[in-house]
C-alpha cells in the first residue's frame, strides 16, 4: 500500500490509479468516486432507456450498483480504461433489468384504477412485442455494445474491427491454430502483460511455447491479438464466436 502511494505521489493520479487504491480497501475514496461519476452513470443508463434518467429512477440504482461492480472487478490486464469497462457493465446490467421487468412485472397492492391501467399497459406490451421478440432485441443490443467496446480496445493496439474481419485466416485449421496461440498467450501472465503493456504480440516468446511457426504467428498477428483480447475480456457473445471456431 505504501509503495503504491509512493509511486502515485510522483505523478498525477489517473482514474485507474484511484481504482487500484479502492481495490486495496479505501472505502472513502470509493464513495467519493461513485458520487463524482453519478452524471456519467445517469447518462449511460439514459442511453439504454432512451429517456431522461434521474437518481430517483430504479434504473439509476441498477446503474449505480453496476458502476460499483465495475470498480471492484476492473483490472488493467483487460487493456481498457475504467470508464469503457464500466459503460459496458452498466449497459449490460440495465438491459438485463429491463428484460426481467418485462418478463416478470411487479406484483404490488394498488387501487382498482391503477390495477386496470397496469393491465392495459401489460396487455399493450404483450400485443406489441412478444417475449421472444423482446429477447432478440435485447441480445442484439448486447452484441452491439460488446462490439463497440471491442473496437475501443482494438484502437489501443492500432487495429480496427474491419482489419480483423478482412485478415482473419481463411482456413479452419489456420483459425484454430491462431486461437490456440491466443489461448497460450493469455494463460501466461508474463506474455499477457507484455501484450497489454507494449501493445505488441510477443512473437519470439510465443514461438518457443507453441507448435506453430514464427512465420505463421506473424502472418496472423492481428487476428491472434484480437482473439487474445476477447478471451481475456468481459465478452459473452464474442466468446460464443470463438467456441464456433473451435467446434466448426
Amino acid at each position: 500500500m505504501l509503495s503504491l502511494l509512493f509511486r502515485l505521489g510522483k505523478k498525477k493520479n489517473t482514474l485507474e490509479d484511484t481504482v487500484l487504491l479502492i481495490q486495496e480497501g479505501n472505502k472513502q475514496l470509493q464513495n467519493e468516486l461513485i458520487e463524482k461519476y453519478k452524471p456519467f452513470i445517469a447518462k449511460t443508463v439514459s442511453s439504454v432507456c432512451k429517456r431522461y434518467i434521474s437518481e430517483q429512477d430504479d434504473e439509476f440504482s441498477i446503474g449505480l450498483i453496476a458502476f460499483n461492480d465495475a470498480i471492484e472487478k476492473y483490472s488493467t490486464d483487460k487493456g481498457s480504461s475504467l470508464l469503457a469497462f464500466a459503460e459496458l457493465v452498466i449497459k449490460r446490467k440495465v438491459i438485463d433489468y429491463i428484460r426481467k421487468e418485462a418478463r416478470y412485472p411487479h406484483t404490488v397492492h394498488m387501487d382498482l384504477a391503477e390495477e386496470e391501467e397496469n393491465e392495459l399497459s401489460q396487455s399493450k406490451i404483450e400485443s406489441d412485442l412478444s417475449i421472444e421478440d423482446y429477447q432478440r432485441k435485447v441480445e442484439q443490443e448486447q452484441r452491439r455494445e460488446e462490439i463497440v467496446y471491442f473496437q475501443q480496445l482494438l484502437k489501443e493496439f492500432q487495429l480496427s474491427f474491419s482489419e480483423i474481419v478482412d485478415q482473419s485466416p481463411k482456413h479452419h485449421d489456420a483459425r484454430q491454430n491462431a486461437l490456440l496461440v491466443a489461448t497460450q498467450l493469455i494463460e501466461d501472465e508474463e506474455l499477457k502483460n507484455f501484450l497489454y503493456t507494449k501493445k505488441q504480440l510477443p512473437v519470439k516468446q510465443l514461438e518457443t511455447k507453441v507448435e506453430v511457426s514464427r512465420k505463421t504467428i506473424e502472418r496472423n498477428r492481428k487476428y491472434i491479438i484480437a482473439m487474445a483480447i476477447i478471451l481475456s475480456g468481459d465478452f459473452v457473445y464474442l466468446k460464443d464466436y470463438i467456441k464456433g471456431v473451435l467446434h466448426s
